[in-house]
């Protein structure tokens, strides 16, 4: 058996194992909602820049409106996600993933 075809072996091990495929869950539990909740709220922001534009025009401080907020508001969701997901990743992804990555790592020597 040569190293390519032991490689490949060891990695199409752990791709079927439980523990990879509760990682891949855990992963799309995640990420998916999150996606789908932060693609809602930048569509709305569209469709009301696009349609609503009175309301969007709307004076909340100074010459601040709530379409410049609402915009402000899309820099600090991502931000807020990206931390969430930092979180999320260190608390439920990376010991498992640590974990398979030892255990390729012994397989392959």
């Amino acid at each position: 058996m040569t190293t390519q075809e032991h490689d490949a072996s060891v990695y199409e091990q752990v791709q079927g194992s439980d523990e990879f495929q509760d990682l891949k869950r855990r992963f799309r539990r995640w990420t998916f909602p999150m996606t789908v909740a932060f693609l809602a709220w930048y569509l709305l922001y569209v469709v009301l820049s696009g349609w609503a534009r009175d309301f969007m025009g709307i004076k909340v401080w100074g010459d601040i409106n709530v379409g410049l907020v609402l915009g402000l508001l899309q820099f600090v969701s991502t931000f807020l996600i990206a931390w969430a997901y930092s979180r999320h990743a260190e608390k439920s992804l990376d010991p498992i993933a640590d974990k398979l990555r030892h255990e390729v790592e012994e397989k392959s020597k």
